[in-house]
C-alpha cells in the first residue's frame, strides 16, 4: 500500500513539475531576410560560447540542385551576420553535387566540426566533414569520412563522460523502401570510427536524436514512416539497444530534435500531425514538448499553427546559461530562429 502510494506521488510530483512550466521567449526572428539563393532547409545550431549561436543550413535553387552548397551565419547579441557559404560540393571543374544536413558539433576540445553529406539524393551521398579550431573563424579542407561512415544524418551528436562521440546516423535504400537507423561512434578526436546496429523491426526510420539519462541511460527518438515518433533505448552508453518501439507522439514523416536540459529534463521539437497526401502535409504545426522520463510528454509551446505550409525540420540546443536556442525552416525560404527561456509559472 505504502508502496503503491509512493509511485501515486511521484507521477502526481512529475506532472506538476511539468504542467508548471512556462516558455519565456528572449528572441523571435529569422536568421537572414536577403539571401544569394532562392531555397533553404535543414538548419543545425551550436553554441560558441560567450554569447555567441553558430547556425548553418543548405540553401540553393532547390533540394536537391547542384548549386546548393552549406551556408553559415552566427548571432551575437541579437544580430546575425550575413550568411556566407562555408562548404559545396564541387567536385572539379566539370562536376558539382548537391549538398545536404549540415550538423554543428563542438567537442569538450574546442574543436567545431562541420558535418553534411554531398550527392545526388540520400541514397547516394557521401559524408563529407570540416573542422575549425577559432569557432568558425577559418575551416579546415573537406574531408570525407571512412568507407560507409555517413555520421550524423540531420541531429547533433553527443560526447559522453569518457570522450567517446557518438553520433545518430541512418540509411536509405536504394529502392528507397526501407529506412534503417543505426548509431555511429569515434574517439574524442573523430577518428576510430565503428557502427552499432540497431533492430529496426518493421519501421522505416532515420534521423534519431539521442537524449541522455543517468548511469549510461540514453534514448533515440526517430522520424518514421508510421505517422509516430519511434524510440530506441541504450542501458550501456550507446553499445547496445533495444528493439524499435512506437511513441504516442504522432509524426508526419517529418523530422524532430531534441535536447536533455541541465536538469534532467528532456525538450523536443516536432511536428504533431500525421501525414498527408502530400509529403509537406502535416508539417504546418511545430510545438515543444517536455518530459521527465522519455515516456510521458506534455505540449508546452506552439511555435507554428498554420492550415497549410511548410514549418519543419527543427534543430535545439541549450547553452551554458540554461537559455534555450531553435531554429527551423519556415516555407523553405527562411530560417526561423528562437531563443526561449523555461521559466516556473507561479
Amino acid at each position: 500500500m505504502l508502496k503503491n502510494l509512493s509511485i501515486v506521488f511521484t507521477l502526481i510530483f512529475l506532472s506538476l513539475n511539468v504542467s508548471a512550466q512556462k516558455v519565456e521567449i528572449i528572441q523571435l526572428t529569422t536568421i537572414f531576410e536577403k539571401a544569394p539563393f532562392e531555397a533553404c532547409h535543414a538548419s543545425t545550431l551550436v553554441d560558441l560560447d560567450k554569447g555567441k549561436i553558430m547556425a548553418a543550413w543548405f540553401g540553393g535553387k532547390h533540394e536537391g540542385s547542384k548549386d546548393v552548397a552549406i551556408w553559415s551565419s552566427i548571432k551575437t547579441g541579437k544580430q546575425w551576420s550575413h550568411p556566407i557559404e562555408i562548404a559545396n560540393g564541387i567536385i572539379n571543374d566539370t562536376t558539382r553535387f548537391a549538398c545536404w544536413n549540415p550538423v554543428l558539433f563542438k567537442t569538450k576540445n574546442g574543436t567545431l566540426f562541420l558535418h553534411y553529406k554531398v550527392g545526388a539524393n540520400p541514397r547516394t551521398w557521401w559524408a563529407e566533414y570540416k573542422t575549425s579550431d577559432n569557432n568558425g573563424k577559418t575551416w579546415s579542407k573537406a574531408r570525407k569520412l571512412p568507407k560507409d561512415f555517413l555520421g550524423p544524418i540531420k541531429n547533433k551528436p553527443i560526447q559522453l563522460p569518457n570522450g567517446t562521440i557518438l553520433y545518430p546516423s541512418s540509411t536509405e535504400s536504394l529502392d528507397e523502401k526501407t529506412w534503417t537507423i543505426h548509431i555511429e561512434k569515434s574517439n574524442a578526436d573523430g577518428k576510430n570510427w565503428k557502427k552499432i546496429n540497431i533492430n529496426c523491426d518493421t519501421f522505416g526510420v532515420i534521423q534519431p536524436s539521442i537524449l541522455t539519462y543517468p548511469n549510461g541511460r540514453l534514448q533515440l527518438l526517430c522520424r518514421s514512416r508510421q505517422n509516430v515518433i519511434v524510440e530506441s533505448w541504450s542501458e550501456d552508453n550507446g553499445e547496445t539497444w533495444s528493439k524499435l518501439n512506437a511513441t504516442q507522439l504522432p509524426n508526419p514523416n517529418s523530422g524532430s530534435d531534441a535536447v536533455t536540459l541541465e536538469d534532467g529534463r528532456q525538450l523536443l521539437i516536432y511536428n504533431p500531425l500525421t501525414a498527408g497526401k502530400n509529403w509537406w502535409e502535416g508539417r504546418s504545426i511545430l510545438k515543444l514538448a517536455i518530459s521527465t522520463d522519455g515516456k510521458n510528454w506534455q505540449d508546452i509551446y506552439t511555435l507554428e499553427n498554420h492550415d497549410k505550409g511548410e514549418y519543419s525540420y527543427p534543430a535545439i540546443i541549450q547553452d551554458r546559461t540554461g537559455n534555450i536556442h531553435l531554429s527551423y525552416t519556415s516555407e523553405r525560404k527562411k530560417i526561423t530562429y528562437a531563443e526561449i527561456r523555461l521559466v516556473r509559472s507561479p
